[in-house]
């Protein structure tokens, strides 16, 4: 199998994975991103580890998916400095390949705590789109200096568009099922409101908005406690 076909036939297993994570009911955003960071450091060449970096401002950095120990240390690192090719991918460029942390310049103070706290010696980040302000990364990370190529690139960049359309998915089905769990506990909320008091559902949920502002506690909660409250009388 030449190059081109090599890659041809990651492409597809990388397509199959992110259609098998979108058919499997259930699966929420988290589970999604855990498993395609799992795939990323097999299926990118020349990846030992792969992490996630989700930052909105460059001062907070999560890690909501990791296949090591490394990838958080090394976020936790560029929170430190505030500096890394992470957040550089994230932020600024579509990839970023350090192809030798001995000899890249770029980070000099995450290099040099990196190079101390672990045996990393070369990384290649890729943009993820996500929904929102949040900004996102990809990477992928090896012990060995020089092993990420083009063909790393390519497959890399394949992966990153995947796994954003993937994780957006799993992420917009999360927040609709929560907006619908909502939904039906305020509305809950509102028959005991208008059954306790006699006033229509117009009054009742001015009611609950009204508790809302004044306890300057979100409706959802507010619905919530109400509910749960009610119960317990009941019971």
């Amino acid at each position: 199998m030449n190059i081109s076909s090599e890659v041809e036939a990651t492409h597809l297993r990388i397509a199959e994975v992110v259609q098998n994570l979108h058919s499997r009911p259930g699966t929420d955003a988290d589970t999604v991103i855990a498993e395609l960071a799992e795939h990323a450091a097999v299926e990118i060449p020349g990846a030992q580890y792969a992490g996630i970096t989700v930052t909105r401002n460059r001062k907070h950095i999560d890690t909501p998916a990791a296949t090591h120990l490394y990838p958080m240390l090394l976020d936790k690192i560029q929170e430190r400095h505030r500096e890394g090719p992470c957040l550089t991918a994230a932020w600024e460029e579509k990839t970023v390949h350090v192809a030798d942390l001995e000899t890249d310049t770029r980070f000099p103070q995450y290099r040099k705590d990196v190079l101390a706290e672990t045996p990393i010696r070369s990384i290649m980040a890729f943009q993820l789109f996500i929904a929102g302000e949040t900004m996102g990364a990809l990477n992928v990370y090896a012990e060995e200096a020089n092993v990420f190529d083009n063909d790393s690139k390519t497959i890399g960049l394949i992966f990153a568009a995947h796994s954003s359309v993937a994780w957006n998915s799993a992420r917009r089905d999360e927040q609709f099922k929560n907006a619908l769990a909502s939904r039906d506990v305020i509305g809950q909320a509102k028959g005991m409101i208008m059954e306790r008091y006699g006033v229509d559902a117009v009054q009742a949920f001015e009611l609950l908005r009204k508790l809302s502002q004044d306890s300057n506690v979100p409706l959802i909660k507010v619905a919530t406690k109400l509910v749960n409250d009610t119960k317990s009388e009941a019971g």
